[in-house]
């Protein structure tokens, strides 16, 4: 699984090694086989970034700093570009190492209120059609509001449930940064607070970040950006061995370290074969 490794207030986190990692399962402890950091020939990254057709069509104004985060990438990451849209993504720019390329696909949202009606539909969509890459790191970055007109706000939203497992199965990190749309749901404080939550939830349990600024689109993505690409110089390939009788299912486990100022960001669950 990856382990994003997070330093106190922001600040470059120490070295860590296997010995300060303890995995476990309830109360049972698990045997660590080994820890990798993502860096140099083990950096291998596919990151996909996907913007939902119905936000506002302001975000363009974001494209630069989001050019800037994709150009940040080392080179031998590939980036896709996607739109969110009745339940799938459309894939603009296929991944690819020229990032050039990814950035210049950036298009500016159709603007159709409620184009997306479930983010959470289409990104699983996008999971399933996502071809396994072993030792490469799969990411996405959701540009989206999060409001599912599918399943409308509340707890429970299946929509959700079964990306957070599809995405836990194939080992996606899901990140999210909240960004408007169009149409009467977009300024709905229910809609809008559920939507944020479900990006939350989203991104806890698939050991991502969900980024937002209060109930309204942000005024800059670049902070944003800068954290993440922090995150992603800071992650490390966790493997361990994990009890016979979990073998086919979603094992829950817990991550922590004794390291002081530092803390462990993994999904909650991981997927034994």
């Amino acid at each position: 699984m990856v382990v994003t490794v997070e330093g106190k207030h922001d600040a470059a986190p120490p070295q860590i090694t296997a010995d300060d990692v303890a995995v476990r399962e309830d109360h049972d402890r698990l045997r660590v086989t080994s820890w990798t950091p993502y860096r140099g020939d083990n950096s291998g990254l596919q990151l996909w970034i996907l913007i939902d057709d119905s936000a506002e069509s302001s975000i363009a104004t974001q494209f630069g700093d989001v050019r800037k985060f994709i150009a940040a990438q080392p080179a031998a990451a590939q980036i896709g570009i996607g739109y969110l849209r009745n339940g799938t993504v459309e894939q603009v720019q296929p991944l690819t190492n020229d990032h050039n390329r990814a950035a210049k696909s950036l298009r500016v949202p159709v603007g159709i209120a409620g184009g997306d009606a479930s983010p959470y539909m289409s990104l699983s969509d996008l999971i399933k059609h996502w071809p396994a890459a072993p030792a490469v790191r799969r990411e996405v970055l959701m540009v989206t509001s999060g409001i599912d007109l599918y399943y409308g706000p509340g707890p429970q939203n299946p929509y959700l449930q079964r990306a957070i497992d599809d995405a836990q199965r194939a080992g996606v990190v899901v990140h999210s940064i909240y960004w408007g749309g169009i149409g009467h749901f977009s300024h709905d404080y229910w809609q809008v607070t559920w939507g944020q939550n479900d990006l939350a939830q989203l991104c806890d349990a698939t050991g991502g970040e969900a980024y937002w600024q209060g109930l309204t689109s942000p005024v800059s993505f670049a902070p944003f950006l800068d954290d993440l690409t922090r995150r992603l110089e800071n992650q490390y390939a966790l493997t361990f061995i994990a009890p016979p009788a979990r073998k086919g299912e979603l094992q829950r486990v817990h991550l922590s370290t004794e390291v002081p100022h530092v803390t462990l960001v993994a999904a909650s669950r991981v997927w034994v074969p």
